[in-house]
């Protein structure tokens, strides 16, 4: 297999599931911000919608989606489960997966290509810049509102680790650094995140 790594929060979201299972996985470098994933031979071969990452399988073919790679991946590598042994156990953990992808992953994200990031992505995608405030707004009551669902829990989706904890902390992270922090009134969260990023692979890029 090889993975189609870049910089940003999704990719990452993939290697910090690997490195939580301890795979090692060959990687391709796609230059996100020279737009090497929008032209050919990427955005033709590899992924049709122009995004990173993407997982080539040993036949070939291409898995895209951060949340497909990664159920891809554990069922390949099921040691050190990160989305659960049993059908409760997985759906508990698409459902937070869901949740922290809606409520707050996407509107974050959104929020700095419209803002911040508007001079790198206005030629690649829709982009409405007046509804920068509102979707950074979103993504901070995503997070209040996880905040008291997460009350007296070590993890998002219960008591071990998931996918629902790695993508969220692989967008936190991000956000934090283009200018979204967690708010620290959100101590539930902020107390999860600094538990988070002590994890041995937590500097999984």
């Amino acid at each position: 297999m090889k993975f189609y790594n870049s910089v940003g929060p999704n990719p990452r979201v993939v290697k910090l599931f690997m490195a939580e299972k301890g795979i090692e996985i060959p990687e391709v470098s796609v230059d996100l911000r020279g737009g090497e994933n929008r032209r050919a031979p990427y955005n033709v071969d590899v992924n049709p919608a122009g995004q990173t990452p993407a997982l080539e399988l040993d036949d070939g073919s291409f898995v895209c989606e951060i949340t497909a790679i990664c159920e891809y991946l554990e069922e390949c590598f099921p040691e050190t489960p990160l989305i659960g042994t049993t059908a409760e156990e997985r759906a508990n953990t698409r459902m937070w997966t869901r949740r922290v992808d809606l409520k707050i992953c996407e509107p974050l994200t959104n929020g700095f290509r419209f803002a911040e990031g508007l001079p790198l992505f206005e030629a690649r995608l829709r982009c409405l810049p007046e509804a920068a405030d509102g979707l950074k707004a979103t993504a901070q009551d995503g997070i209040k509102w996880l905040d008291a669902q997460i009350a007296g829990r070590e993890f998002i989706a219960g008591d071990a680790l998931s996918l629902a904890d790695i993508m969220l902390f692989a967008f936190l992270d991000f956000g934090a650094s283009v200018g979204q922090p967690i708010d620290p009134a959100n101590t539930n969260i902020q107390s999860w995140y600094e538990r988070m990023k002590s994890r041995p692979g937590a500097t999984a890029n």
